[in-house]
């Protein structure tokens, strides 16, 4: 039998920021049984830890959604961090993941790691195509820094800055336009949206993906990491900011963010509230 963690990600409070499920030694799974072991948990993501393939790592990391295996995520790579820290691994450690080997620092019950991935700007979504998937007006889509940018530091995001808070708790999705737009961006992770505002060095925002049965994330932290990127990038400046998201869920996720040159490092907190047994 295999044991199973659930952390609660970015939160110091059980059922606060975002689910996650940690398999924290997958070796013996069947390779089909992952994408169904992770559709039944139904979380953003699940994570499987294998052994590394560099001896001087500490881990492989595997990531699914319910959908797919995905190169990398925020708040899987502090979740799973974090869980390694709580079974006694080092503070330092390397992890293997979809886009290469990641740092992380992890103990009691705080990490994070940093990538220097580099950011990709994958296209420009029209106004209307986002508003439409966001069911807001286009005239609450804000563009004296940008306007809606596809980027990646690994997992495409539609990045779009919003004009109010109004406006971003107003989202609701309209998944006709979401598929409308995953078909016109066939390589857009479903046209997945990440709408901010931004306040100072505080940024509230909300993520959906409904395509890839994600209604709405509590805390991307991938998501995040690409923002700071593309900011970092627009204002030729690094950046440290605080990013509020899940708020809208009765979710709060806090997510800490700085960047330096090239590197964006992503700090937050992760609680263990479930363990247990896969039996089947």
């Amino acid at each position: 039998m295999t044991t199973y963690y659930v952390y609660d990600v970015f939160s110091t409070e059980a059922f606060g920021g975002n689910p996650l499920a940690v398999i924290p030694d997958a070796t013996h799974l069947p390779e089909d049984d992952l994408q169904r072991i992770a559709r039944e948990f139904n979380f953003s993501e699940t994570t499987f830890v294998l052994a590394p393939e560099n001896a001087a790592h500490t881990a492989r990391v595997r990531i699914f959604t319910p959908t797919m295996e995905i190169p990398f995520a925020g708040h899987p790579t502090i979740g799973t961090a974090v869980a390694l820290s709580d079974q006694g691994t080092l503070p330092e450690m390397v992890l293997e993941l979809g886009i290469g080997s990641i740092p992380c620092h992890a103990a009691n019950g705080q990490a994070r790691f940093t990538t220097e991935a580099p950011l990709a700007r994958l296209a420009e979504p029209t106004l209307a195509e986002v508003a439409a998937a966001l069911s807001l007006s286009e005239t609450d889509i804000k563009t004296d820094v940008h306007p809606p940018q596809m980027a990646s530091l690994g997992l495409p995001f539609t990045i779009t800055e919003l004009t109010s808070r109004a406006a971003l708790s107003r989202i609701v999705t309209d998944i006709e336009a979401f598929r409308r737009g995953r078909d016109s961006y066939p390589s857009a992770l479903d046209f997945a949206q990440f709408a901010y505002v931004r306040e100072g060095d505080l940024i509230h925002a909300r993520m959906f993906a409904p395509l890839d049965n994600i209604p709405e994330d509590p805390a991307t932290g991938s998501a995040c990491a690409t923002l700071g990127a593309l900011l970092a990038d627009i204002h030729q400046k690094d950046q440290a900011l605080t990013i509020h998201q899940g708020q809208d869920m009765g979710r709060l996720s806090v997510i800490s963010l700085t960047t330096q040159g090239s590197a964006v490092t992503i700090s937050g907190t992760a609680k263990r509230i479930m363990e247990g047994r896969l039996v089947y």
